[in-house]
């Protein structure tokens, strides 16, 4: 059933005051009533990891939803939308609730979020301004307009949305039903009353920083360790999290649990406060070491601006970094003492060549800081070794 009406989707509430141009109290129209439509939800959807949370909301009580379209919607980073896939592109499949990897055909209806998406490796993409079609930027589940692209990747899977998906309230975003809420704070827990945390950083996207981390993970384990595990900053996607889950870690968060389907264009007051609720939950697991991945590399603009904020140096103890070769690691650690964080250790791509590990040993020697290959870190002797607390 299709219904068609005037009103505010964000509020649900009927266009009778300033909308979009309209002032009905002073009885003059600069633009007309913007019609929105509202239309019963498709039977079958291919719902993304970042949406998983709201699909399960719509999994228990599918009356309560339905999808509002047309000219006077504008969307917002983790609104989620219902789109039909129109052109297989970059992106061939699509990252399932459970993370599964979901073959994509032309005309299968998924649900996503709308997002900004920072890949140097892929993407540059911000959220539209309208429904019109957009592309699928991330498998996670993350739709936006391309304006730029790596040179090595194919035209984006091109999707056309069909409505946002709301209730009765108005328009649902990611946010109203993440099971965790990142309340604004400014005050970490104070290093005494908590457990080690290291974060792991890297020069680049595809630099090892997941395979260090959970290889670090598998290590502590190992060694008889409790150990949670988290990412703070990048594109929601599955797969990060579930190695972490398979290394050891006992709990496992990241940004998409607090409501976010991406960190880029965030305010730094939202990540801040993100990193200290995003530790402070996994510290509440009765841990005994906290581990957390910072995305993309130390030069990309809402990691740099994290990296060099006293808040930030007061929950991270330690970093491990991981570079793609000896250049980019004694750059990457120079840059992070400069701004006064502790760095563990090197690792990362680089260790996957003999020669490059030799040359980062050779350049990092002046920064006393140690090179470990991505999997010895997997060595519980290794991996408490690393430990500022013993």
């Amino acid at each position: 059933m299709t219904t068609v009406f005037s009103q505010d989707p964000q509020t649900n509430s009927p266009a009778n005051t300033a909308i979009n141009g309209l002032d009905r109290s002073a009885g003059i129209s600069t633009a007309p009533i913007p019609i929105i439509v509202r239309t019963e939800l498709p039977e079958r959807i291919q719902a993304a990891y970042t949406t998983r949370f709201v699909d399960e909301a719509v999994q228990r009580n599918r009356a309560d939803f339905h999808l509002l379209s047309g000219a006077g919607l504008h969307p917002r980073s983790g609104d989620v939308v219902v789109a039909r896939v129109t052109k297989v592109g970059n992106h061939k499949r699509i990252e399932t609730p459970t993370s599964r990897k979901a073959i994509l055909f032309e005309g299968a209806l998924v649900m996503v979020a709308y997002g900004n998406r920072y890949a140097a490796d892929q993407f540059l993409a911000y959220v539209p301004e309208s429904l019109e079609a957009t592309s699928l930027v991330a498998a996670g589940g993350l739709a936006g307009d391309v304006v730029a692209a790596h040179t090595r990747v194919s035209a984006p899977t091109e999707i056309e949305p069909l409505g946002l998906l709301a209730t009765r309230t108005g328009v649902v975003n990611l946010a109203d039903y993440a099971p965790h809420v990142n309340t604004p704070v400014t005050t970490p827990v104070k290093r005494n009353e908590r457990p080690e945390v290291i974060g792991v950083l890297g020069t680049s996207m595809n630099s090892g920083k997941s395979t260090v981390m959970a290889n670090l993970i598998n290590g502590l384990a190992k060694s008889g360790r409790t150990v949670t595990a988290g990412k703070i900053t990048g594109t929601g996607a599955g797969n990060d999290p579930m190695i972490y889950h398979d290394a050891g870690a006992v709990r496992v968060l990241d940004f998409t649990d607090f409501g976010y389907p991406t960190t880029f264009l965030l305010n730094m007051e939202a990540i801040l406060s993100l990193t200290i609720n995003l530790v402070q939950q996994l510290t509440e697991a009765d841990t005994d070491v906290v581990v957390v991945e910072i995305a993309d590399g130390i030069f990309q603009e809402e990691t740099a601006k994290l990296l060099r904020d006293p808040i930030f140096h007061s929950t991270i103890d330690q970093v491990l970094f991981a570079a793609t070769d000896a250049l980019g690691a004694r750059s990457g650690i120079s840059e992070l003492k400069s701004v006064g964080l502790q760095v563990a250790a090197a690792s990362g791509v680089l260790t996957s060549s003999p020669l490059a590990t030799r040359e980062a040993n050779d350049v990092l020697a002046k920064y006393e800081t140690p090179v470990f290959g991505t999997f010895d870190l997997s060595q519980p002797e290794v991996a408490e070794s690393l430990l500022l607390r013993k």
